[in-house]
């Protein structure tokens, strides 16, 4: 198997990140060399933005010190652990990237597409993801999942930002046309895991 760069993205609860998890281990029972990441904090400096940017005692943070923020934890997850892994052959499944940005900063929080994506393309040197998977949820059945004791700085904005966010990844979805696939993420786990196998393979086989 070639190396991919294989980004799984989505509102709050939409389950990327069990997703991201079940595909890497099916990668990976098929022989792939593979490293599955994250973000915000895929690196120990990361951890520390991360904390930053998801602690609901940061308070509130301008769009634009936000996304530098998550493009700052970008630029060194991109050149510390990404890009060596696709450099040495392996694919990477991620959990959000470059996305999450253009969506929560660019299009829920008002900076602007345009914006967004030249802050990514600073901090990720023009890497793009293979593959996009974005799993769409609705709020209601996002809120269902999450825990709302513990609900991070990010998760506690209001429904009206929430209900953007899902607007917003599938217009980028949209802009990014055959490296995007949306996936109705309501579906049970195991569904949503088969059509995501589904989409991969057919990727893979090009």
């Amino acid at each position: 198997m070639a190396a991919y760069l294989i980004v799984l993205d989505g509102a709050d609860g939409c389950g990327k990140t069990t997703q991201a998890k079940l595909l890497a281990d099916a990668l990976q029972r098929r022989g792939a060399e593979l490293v599955l990441t994250h973000e915000p904090g895929g690196t120990p400096a990361g951890q520390r933005i991360r904390q930053v940017l998801l602690s609901p005692a940061t308070g509130d943070l301008d769009p634009l010190a936000e996304a530098l923020l998550f493009c700052a934890d970008r630029a060194q997850h991109v050149n510390t652990v990404i890009k060596p892994a696709l450099d040495q052959g392996k694919t990477v499944v991620c959990d959000r990237f470059a996305s999450a940005t253009a969506v929560y900063q660019g299009y829920a929080g008002g900076l602007g597409f345009e914006l967004a994506q030249r802050l990514n393309d600073i901090a990720t040197g023009g890497l793009q993801p293979d593959l996009l998977i974005v799993l769409d949820i609705d709020l209601g059945h996002a809120r269902e999942r999450m825990d709302g004791e513990r609900l991070d700085r990010i998760e506690q904005y209001t429904e009206d930002f929430h209900d953007r966010v899902r607007q917003g990844f599938i217009e980028y979805a949209r802009l990014l046309g055959e490296r995007a696939v949306v996936v109705d993420g309501k579906q049970p786990v195991d569904g949503v895991h088969k059509e995501i196998m589904q989409i991969v393979e057919k990727v893979i086989s090009r």
